[in-house]
């Protein structure tokens, strides 16, 4: 079965009705923990971006105070879980300044976690994409919004 097309979903959207469209969204939300995690976000959090943050940031602590440090192996695992969780989000704001303070986060976690990061190419190089990434988010923010996390960046 082939899919339809974004444009072909809209205008279906537009021709349905309102119950119809409840129907739809309970639906996708039965379907897949994404999506019901997704719709949660939308009709609850998405209107007070800055708390929802402060929650995907004590999130990543928690993940940090689970950490295995004696092996590297189960390490790496651990902060690719906390990546994923946090990216999860960060796909869920889809704002340049959430990605940025999240990222930031958790590099300024990753570097006060006592893990020798610098020692293990794996890690070290899960650091520097999360770095690229933040510098990508504040590329892409308006100038006047760059300088805090610029500052910010600095510091790592």
């Amino acid at each position: 079965m082939k899919a339809a097309s974004i444009q072909e979903i809209k205008a279906e959207l537009q021709a349905s009705n309102l119950v119809k469209l409840r129907e739809l969204c309970l639906q996708l939300a039965k379907f897949k923990k994404e999506n019901k995690e997704l719709l949660t976000y939308l009709l609850f959090e998405s209107h007070d971006q800055e708390s929802y943050i402060a929650e995907v940031k004590e999130e990543i602590n928690e993940g940090f105070l689970e950490l295995p440090k004696a092996n590297i192996y189960l390490t790496k695992k651990a902060l690719r879980k906390i990546l994923r969780i946090a990216g999860k989000h960060i796909k869920y704001m889809g704002s340049k300044q959430g990605e940025a303070q999240v990222l930031l986060h958790f590099c300024q976690k990753l570097k006060a976690s006592g893990i020798a990061y610098h020692k293990y190419p794996v890690l070290n190089n899960l650091y520097q994409m999360q770095l690229k990434k933040v510098n990508k988010a504040i590329d892409g923010m308006h100038e006047d919004e760059q300088y805090d996390y610029v500052k910010e960046m600095a510091t790592l």
